[in-house]
């Protein structure tokens, strides 16, 4: 039997198909009641979309069926249908099941989802501390004030603290002051966690000997990245993350336009910070002279986001042999 399961937040389409490709059932089913349907069809052939809330479901189904998950993207190129309901969708994952011709995706290991969850969960309140900072930049506006203050510092908090404004102003300058201190502790109590686990990793400590590579650019490249014994070469990585520039051949012609930007943003945009970071802060010589030999010809976005692509080439190759950064020119 081939099983596609449509899964939503709380409840699952499935549709159940045979060798023959004949529909067996068709169920809607709470995702609490996963495990039952599971058990009923054990031993069967099972797709599932990657969607937001399919780890649960996809190591509870596991435990009884063999789950493959598929990728979004390149499962819409595949199902190319102007009906798109919850038994649609779950009847073509079962018929691309049956045919064993699911576009795959990553599932991550317990290890790589724990330091996704760190970092991402950082991402996010950092995110959000930078919200109310605008919301106080707006605020001061409003009213007038014009000196350039910084919420997220010491000092620029305790000047906006000794602000007098009208209410409800004033409250609600009080309220945000609030927020973005409440949350500046809680990313620095992330930041403990997270230098801890980076600190235990073998792969991020390798990536740390890259120069302006910390702890948390190093938890997430490992995490955005999961294992590397996946890629059989760096430009299967660089494909991977959206760094490959986009081709287009027509006869005689070749154009080389921006990249793909596939993949994780957040990955290509700790690439790119590490870069920047190499180049213009720890003034890594490899990195530095591929930039500069670059940043003659090309502007410095483009510049740098060719070198961040040549630094992940270089992580793969670090993580693929397990071996310290130390490329041509520049000592580890």
């Amino acid at each position: 039997m081939f099983l596609g399961i449509d899964i939503h937040k709380r409840y699952a389409q499935v549709a159940v198909m045979d060798e023959a490709g004949e529909l067996v059932e068709e169920v809607r089913v709470e995702n609490a009641n996963l495990d039952d349907l599971a058990q009923q069809y054990a031993g069967a052939e099972a797709a599932i979309e990657a969607t937001s809330n399919y780890y649960h479901i996809h190591d509870t189904l596991s435990e009884h069926l063999d789950v493959t998950v598929a990728h979004p993207e390149k499962l819409n190129l595949i199902s190319d249908t102007d009906k798109k309901t919850d038994r649609v969708d779950a009847k073509e994952l079962a018929r691309l099941c049956r045919l064993n011709s699911v576009p795959e995706s990553y599932v991550p290991t317990d290890e790589i989802r724990e330091a996704r969850a760190l970092v991402r969960g950082r991402q996010k309140l950092v995110e959000n501390r930078t919200e109310y900072a605008n919301k106080i930049h707006g605020l001061l506006s409003d009213h007038g004030i014009t000196r350039k203050t910084k919420p997220l510092s010491v000092k620029g908090r305790e000047f906006l603290r000794e602000l007098s404004l009208p209410e409800p102003w004033e409250e609600l300058l009080r309220s945000y002051l609030e927020i973005i201190e409440t949350l500046t502790d809680e990313i620095e109590r992330l930041d403990e966690a997270i230098e801890d686990r980076a600190g235990s990793l073998k792969e991020t400590q390798l990536l740390m000997t890259i120069p302006g590579v910390s702890y948390y650019s190093a938890l997430m490249i490992y995490a955005e990245l999961g294992e590397i014994d996946r890629f059989d070469r760096d430009k299967e990585v660089v494909s991977y993350v959206g760094l490959n520039p986009v081709i287009r051949e027509s006869g005689d012609s070749r154009f080389e336009g921006g990249i793909s930007k596939r993949g994780s943003g957040r990955m290509r945009w700790i690439l790119v910070q590490c870069a920047q970071t190499a180049v213009h802060t720890c003034n890594d010589e490899y990195l530095r002279r591929f930039y500069d030999r670059l940043a003659g010809k090309k502007s410095s976005q483009e510049a740098i986001v060719a070198t961040a692509r040549k630094l992940l080439v270089s992580i793969y190759h670090m993580l693929d042999r397990r071996e310290v950064y130390n490329p041509p020119g520049v000592s580890a």
